[in-house]
This record gives C-alpha cells, structure tokens and sequence, in this order.
C-alpha cells in the first residue's frame, strides 16, 4: 500500500510572509521542515502539497513566478536528501466559485485520484483547519495539525480549537509529528512488547 503524506505548504513547511509568498526570495523553509520531508521519504513516504494560492487569481504573482517558488522548495528539499513527488495547487482567489479551494475537497480528491488510494489510506498534515477540513471530507482519518504559522499560537498538548475535525492530533511542529509518526509505525524490537516476557533463554 502507498504511503501518502498530504501536507499544506504555507505556515507548514514555510514560514508566513507579511504577506503573500510572491518569488522565491519569499520562500523560506520552517527550522527543520525539509529534513522532516526528508525523513518521511527514507521511510517509505511519498510526500505531496495541497496548497490555496489566491495570489495567481488576484494577480499578485504570475504561475511562472509559483513555478520558481516550488524550484527553490524542491531544491532545498532535495539537498537534504528529499523529495515532494508532486503540487497541487488551487489558483482562484478568495472571491471566485470553484471546488478546490480547501477547505473544498477538490485538490484532496485529485490526489486521491492520481496515486489510485482511498481517502481513508492518506495522511494530511497542516497547519491550518481548512486542510485538514478537506482531508476530512474524503475520508481521511489521519489528521495531524501543526503548531507553526497561523496555528504558532496552539499548544500541542491541548485539543485543537473546535473548527478542527474531529479527531485531529496536534504536534509542536512538522519535525515533532515526524517523531511521533515514524516511531508510532516503526516495527517492534525484539525483546519489547506484552508478549516478550515469560522465558529466558541462555546462550
């Protein structure tokens, strides 16, 4: 089965601009995130972007401008050993109809879509309620909220704030959720567990 890790870019693996991300000058990762990409890669992850960017629709930015932004992403990305298989973005603004603005479903159900996987199998990761909110509404049961960029104010060890969905675990940031992610899935070392105990055996 594929491991699908669905992450929101701004305030999750950037940091917020005072205002919108607009060239790659603007682009500069959150302490730690690209080597958490990283890390979900060695484990077997494929590592996705589901991001708004109502800057193309308003006209703050060009898409050759985005295209330049996400090169820098990936660069840095790549220099620590990751990889981001690919971006999907939304380009409307805030005040055009269209179905992939999350928390729409939109961009989620593309994803879902192109790697052929069920809702219930993705992973989404972000910053924000509306990524999740649309993780949520395909299925996806594995919500992981971050406490980086417009959510830098949460704690972790406390519920997230009632417009989260249901079930959602919060973590002080990107590189704290990857811990807990890689050692909730890591396999059982011999020796360790319930069933461990009982005989011991000499050599």
């Amino acid at each position: 089965m594929l491991k699908i890790a669905i992450l929101d870019r701004d305030g999750t693996l950037n940091v917020l601009g005072d205002g919108f991300i607009a060239s790659p000058d603007d682009w500069l990762p959150v302490p730690g995130a690209v080597e958490a990409v990283a890390r979900l890669n060695r484990a077997g992850w494929h590592v996705v972007i589901a991001t708004n960017q109502p800057g193309l629709g308003r006209g703050l930015f060009d898409a050759q401008a985005l295209n330049a932004i996400h090169a820098k992403m990936q660069r840095l990305v790549a220099a620590a050993g990751g990889r981001i298989d690919a971006v999907f973005y939304c380009p409307h603004a805030d005040s055009e109809p269209c179905t992939c603005r999350k928390p729409a479903s939109g961009l989620m159900e593309q994803i879902r879509d192109r790697y052929g996987v069920e809702g219930a199998e993705l992973v989404a990761i972000g910053s924000c309620a509306a990524h999740l909110q649309a993780a949520a509404a395909i299925g996806a049961r594995q919500l992981h909220g971050v406490c980086s960029g417009h959510s830098a104010h949460l704690q972790a060890e406390l519920p997230p704030p009632e417009d989260w969905p249901l079930g959602t675990r919060l973590h002080a940031s990107l590189p704290a959720l990857v811990d807990t992610l890689l050692q909730e899935l890591a396999p059982p070392r011999p020796g360790a567990g319930p069933d461990a105990g009982g005989l011991a055996v000499a050599v």
